[in-house]
């Protein structure tokens, strides 16, 4: 789903951004105050944001994130329930989500500062850890849930329920509940199919399952999702968007809905979608043009 950029709204005043990049790496807060003179010269900068365990508590329109994929995902588990507009400036390697060259962001600032862009929302979701009716750990995620195996490696049985139904039993080395945006992240790695980004779907991959018949499901966002793991490792563990959020015994289950925010991401003009599976991920079929 594609919007006019709120800030429009708010001319001539200009927007108000946010500046997000991570303090742990040096080169991208030196790219960030090479940047800002001219960035400053398009919309107001208010506020620099290094820590990781900061807070984005102030009226913004946009927020300029600094780095790669992981600094993505680290703004939208900033943002939390409050989601602004996104633009993704890569100064990492892949830049799957951070998708605009560091050399480009001068050039479409204009664009983007007089609207001449689109708000692209996508899906993100809300992921539990229960036991009983008890809510253990709650998280706001966008790329994927996954329950990992973890030492001894022993292979682990899950139970996957939809809608309260039991849809299949899993002989596997873990489970990953994604999104369309991180379907080109780990599930695309264990042989999971690609979601266009704007889906409105979940995608369940199972890690190296033990039959052959096993396939990643694709189903409806509406949809609630709940994994039991029968006897887990000493430390299978849910890991949410790259973080460990907690180890997993046979009393606790793991519920995965879609959430109430979407991950709103600014795209200007040649920002395509297919264009960027293309180049980022050298997808293509003639093995004689690579």
């Amino acid at each position: 789903m594609a919007n006019e950029p709120a800030w429009v709204r708010r001319q001539p005043q200009r927007p108000r951004a946010i500046l997000l990049g991570g303090a742990e790496r040096p080169h991208i807060l030196e790219e960030i105050n090479r940047l800002l003179p001219e960035i400053e010269r398009h919309l107001d900068v208010v506020r620099t944001v290094r820590d990781p365990h900061d807070t984005l508590d102030v009226e913004a329109d946009l927020v300029l994130v600094f780095g790669g994929d992981g600094s993505m995902l680290r703004a939208a588990k900033l943002l939390g329930d409050r989601q602004l507009p996104v633009v993704g400036i890569n100064l990492g390697r892949l830049g799957f989500l951070a998708d605009m060259p560091r050399d480009s962001l001068l050039a479409c600032l204009p664009d983007i500062c007089a609207g001449k862009c689109k708000v692209v929302e996508h899906l993100m979701f809300r992921c539990e850890v229960l036991r009983g009716d008890e809510v253990l750990h709650t998280e706001l995620g966008l790329n994927e849930a996954a329950i990992l195996a973890g030492p001894p490696f022993s292979i682990l049985y899950v139970d996957l329920y939809i809608d309260g139904e039991l849809a299949t039993t899993y002989s596997c080395d873990g489970l990953i509940i994604s999104t369309p945006v991180g379907s080109t992240a780990h599930n695309l790695s264990t042989g999971g199919p690609i979601l266009h980004k704007t889906l409105q779907a979940f995608v369940i991959s199972p890690i190296s399952p033990h039959t052959l018949t096993v396939r990643p499901v694709v189903d409806a966002a509406d949809r609630v999702y709940e994994a039991v793991v029968r006897e887990p490792n000493s430390t299978t563990s849910l890991v949410v968007d790259g973080c460990t959020i907690c180890g997993l015994t046979k009393r606790e289950r793991v519920r995965v809905r879609r959430a109430g925010p979407t991950f709103k991401m600014v795209e200007v003009a040649g920002q395509t979608y297919y264009r960027t599976l293309r180049e980022k991920l050298g997808w293509g079929g003639n093995i004689g043009d690579r």
